[in-house]
């Protein structure tokens, strides 16, 4: 159990240090969350949303899985997109994947992993249907694009969600980004987003 004492250390001195530095900071984060994105993204632990765009907590309501999937009958994505939407009111939708991205090597490498490869599935239908542009690139290329494909993708089934559409034919005030993030450089790419 050290590896937990660990972690309920850390969340003291975090909590010490950040009451210190800010009194304030933990009364402000008991009141109602009122973000203004919401992000989708990858479960990888080297891709944590608040600390890539230096915002805090509160400042973004986020959900992750694995490769940053929208699929419309998981009911755990589709829910944290109606509550962001109708209750929180956000104004941005942030799909946001990553270089290199295991799930996207996973499905390519046609690697079997037990239940996830159902999960993968999706991306393999998107690596099939991009099947020529992804032969012409090396593997390291070819995943990074599919990576990029992913995330267009999975932007486009945000758009195509009942919720979505329902906010649109309401004239909300939402927009809908693609990002991808390099974990080389930390910087962000923007592959698509309204204006």
């Amino acid at each position: 159990m050290p590896e937990i004492q660990k972690l309920l250390d850390n969340n003291k001195r975090w909590a010490e240090i950040t009451q210190k530095e800010d009194p304030e900071f933990f009364s402000k984060l008991a009141q109602q969350q009122t973000p203004i994105y919401l992000w989708i993204g990858c479960s990888d632990s080297r891709v944590p949303a608040n600390q890539i765009v230096d915002l805090l907590p509160g400042d973004v309501f986020v959900h992750r899985n694995v490769a940053n999937m929208v699929i419309h009958t998981d009911f755990n994505c589709m829910s944290v997109l109606q509550y962001a939407l109708d209750v929180l009111q956000v104004k941005h939708i942030i799909v946001c994947g990553h270089y290199g991205c295991g799930g996207v090597q996973a499905a390519l490498e046609n690697t079997s992993l037990g239940l996830i490869d159902n999960w993968l599935l999706h991306i393999k239908d998107i690596a099939k249907s991009h099947e020529k542009e992804l032969a012409e690139l090396n593997e390291h290329e070819r995943i990074n694009r599919l990576c990029e494909l992913n995330v267009l993708e999975q932007a486009r089934n945000v758009r195509q969600t009942s919720v979505f559409q329902d906010a649109m034919k309401r004239n909300q005030d939402v927009k809908l980004h693609s990002f991808i993030y390099s974990l080389k450089n930390g910087r962000i790419t923007v592959l698509e987003r309204d204006e």
